[in-house]
């Protein structure tokens, strides 16, 4: 037998991006903890960053390649609905309680708390997005259990703790508990005003009372919480329940998980089907108002639609760009190759853009705790930002993943899983028209939210020409009203345009602010990536961005 010889010595492959400290090479992203005062947690973001480029890279992997299993009945035929999950779920939902990326503005109310906080979570989302779904939920529940004092003080102290406790089990035993939130029915939809779940009451009425729920809820995300907001029909309307999986007795509550579903993305965690029968809830808030009380909940969920996709699109763009850094074709490094250039600059414009939204954003929320008249402003800011940040997302990681050629269709690049989490943040907490539609909402009932955002544009005036142009188109653009429905895309991404550009030109690079009002606000934009104009500073803006990897 002829002795083995390798066909070929292999080269010209990528170093594995991974064992690195992801925010020490994210420059953008350090730039703007600086700036919406979050510097004081500077060393608890970069903790973060460290284990997301290191031990949770492996966990995610796990995570998906084993995703969870629900168990409805045991061996002997008795009910358990419980959820199975592989160890890497509960290593990642433990690091991300620790570092309390699902309380810390609550437990630490200070100013860049709420930025510290996005930072963290923008991070960690970059190893594995699944584990943002319970972690998100837990975090919005705090402000709308708020509305009912008493079921506050219960909730809010195991909601809060930096304890993750993974075992099934009554939350008095648990210093460490999860909320999640079922709203969606199958004949609703967005619709939550659809929804044919009762309540019943057992004994008195309105806030605090005890009811009985039953109906379907068609979508209920990470089931195995420990308890869930839920909305529910009273004989006065539309309310809003705080319903526990265990009864104070300690026995379960009668909730019965009917299937898991089978995803796009977001595998890792366990999204379900729920039925109720009977259970037991307390009302949270006034009665027949549960729109209006969970809508704070809503809120901070959809601030963190808008801090995960940028966590897609910053990994999309670490991957693209390190890929590219290294692999050679033609002579010439890819990232020296003029078009993939102005592609990977163009790529790199975008997720800077939406690393400086998120973080405005949060700011924004520490603001209107601090003063009640930013409310309508933080309200229309996240409406805008979660409509454009979420949409752009897909686009970005589709074109990362073909950065890679064929070697970006294949599992082993994490681009595929990045692909299919690209979508599911403009979908959660409201779609694309969803949240048009309340953008028109807010600023029709808060007239003084507009003006609010003009005085954040303001803020950016004489900085770049063609930003201030595009200013005033856009104040022309809302002073009509003709067709404004069928106008509410083309309004709103107006606005979140010029939202980011006076970002940039404000405070961010000025490499970076001239590529993005040359390419989004002015001139002959192409309609894909890769077309910035010539004199664009591609190799600077690539600098950003690019892990100094290997």
């Amino acid at each position: 037998m002829a002795p083995y010889r390798p066909t070929h010595e292999v080269l010209n492959q990528p170093p594995p991006l991974e064992g690195y400290n992801l925010f020490d090479h994210d420059t953008p992203l350090a730039e703007a903890l600086e700036r919406e005062g979050g510097a004081w947690a500077r060393e608890r973001v970069r903790a973060v960053g460290a284990l997301a480029g290191g031990d949770a890279i492996r966990w995610g992997i796990d995570a998906n390649t084993y995703p969870p299993v629900l168990h409805t009945h045991d061996r002997y035929g008795h009910r358990v609905d419980e959820v199975e999950y592989h160890p890497a779920w509960h290593h990642l939902m433990t690091a991300s309680m620790a570092h309390g990326l699902h309380a810390l503005p609550w437990r630490e109310p200070r100013a860049g708390a709420q930025p510290s906080r996005a930072a963290m979570f923008y991070l960690l989302s970059q190893a594995e997005a699944g584990f943002g779904c319970p972690t998100t939920m837990t975090f919005a529940a705090v402000p709308a259990l708020r509305a009912q004092p008493e079921i506050a003080r219960e909730w809010e102290p195991r909601l809060t703790s930096l304890e993750y406790d993974p075992h099934f089990r009554p939350a008095p035993e648990k210093r460490g508990a999860l909320c999640g939130m079922a709203m969606t029915e199958k004949q609703g939809g967005s619709d939550v005003r659809a929804n044919t779940t009762r309540a019943e009451a057992i004994s008195g009425r309105g806030p605090g009372a005890e009811y009985d729920l039953t109906g379907h809820k068609w979508f209920c995300s990470a089931p195995m919480s420990d308890a869930f907001l839920v909305l529910a029909l009273t004989d006065r309307g539309l309310s809003c329940f705080l319903l526990p999986r265990w009864l104070p007795d300690g026995t379960k509550n009668r909730i019965q998980i009917q299937r898991l579903k089978d995803k796009l993305g977001n595998r890792s965690n366990a999204s379900s089907e729920i039925e109720l029968l009977g259970a037991w809830a307390r009302m949270v808030g006034e009665e027949g108002r549960g729109v209006p009380t969970i809508i704070e909940m809503v809120n901070h969920t959809r601030l963190d639609c808008v801090i995960g996709s940028s966590a897609s699109m910053r990994q999309a763009v670490a991957q693209a760009t390190h890929h590219c850094g290294h692999r050679a074709a033609f002579g010439k490094l890819l990232v020296d190759q003029p078009l993939m250039r102005n592609v990977l600059a163009d790529l790199c414009v975008e997720a800077e853009a939406a690393t400086a939204t998120m973080m405005r954003l949060a700011r924004a929320y520490d603001d209107a705790v601090a003063d009640e008249s930013t409310r309508p402003f933080t309200r229309l800011a996240t409406a805008v930002s979660k409509y454009w940040v979420c949409k752009r997302a897909p686009a970005v990681t589709g074109e990362a993943l073909e950065c890679f050629g064929g070697a970006g269709f294949v599992e082993e690049s994490l681009m595929p899983r990045l692909y299919r989490e690209a979508p599911l943040n403009s979908i959660w907490e409201g779609s694309g028209n969803v949240m048009c539609l309340d953008v028109l909402r807010a600023m029709g009932r808060s007239p003084e939210s507009v003006d609010a955002f003009f005085v954040e544009l303001a803020l950016a005036r004489s900085g770049d020409a063609r930003l201030d142009a595009y200013v005033a188109t856009l104040a022309d653009e809302l002073r009509n009203f003709d067709a404004i429905e069928t106008r509410a895309r083309r309004i709103v991404e107006r606005m979140a345009l010029a939202f980011q550009g006076a970002l940039l030109v404000r405070s961010g690079d000025a490499a970076v602010a001239d590529a993005f009002c040359a390419s989004r606000l002015a001139g002959d934009r192409g309609l894909a990536f890769g077309t910035l104009p010539p004199g664009t500073d591609c190799t600077r803006i690539i600098a950003r961005a690019r892990p100094r990897v290997g």
